[in-house]
């Protein structure tokens, strides 16, 4: 009888990466819950993100608006957003494993 085990290996390794993305909504913008969690709780570590972007598309105006129409500090917006997006394109993040500094 063939060796399966690494085929088994395989298949867990996708299950938990589409474990990871966030579950189809009638709203593709729908933060997966596990990111929710997250930004909600004050004891996780949080790293600057800075990117120059097209002024034109006037991001931090918007952002600053939303915060005052919703309540959502900055930096969450900023990690639902971009979480969501590279989640819908398939770029979860490996919560099991523990976070380094990356180069």
């Amino acid at each position: 009888m063939p060796d399966l085990s690494s085929h088994a290996s395989q298949l867990r390794n996708l299950a938990d990466t589409l474990e990871a993305q966030s579950q189809a909504t009638d709203d593709p913008f729908t933060p997966h819950p596990d990111t929710v969690d997250l930004v909600n709780n004050r004891h996780t570590k949080r790293g600057q993100l800075n990117y120059a972007v097209p002024d034109v598309l006037q991001l931090q105006r918007r952002i600053r608006r939303y915060h005052a129409d919703h309540g959502i500090q900055h930096g969450d917006i900023v990690a639902l957003a971009l979480d969501t997006w590279l989640r819908a394109k398939g770029y979860p993040p490996d919560l099991k494993q523990p976070k380094t500094e990356a180069p």
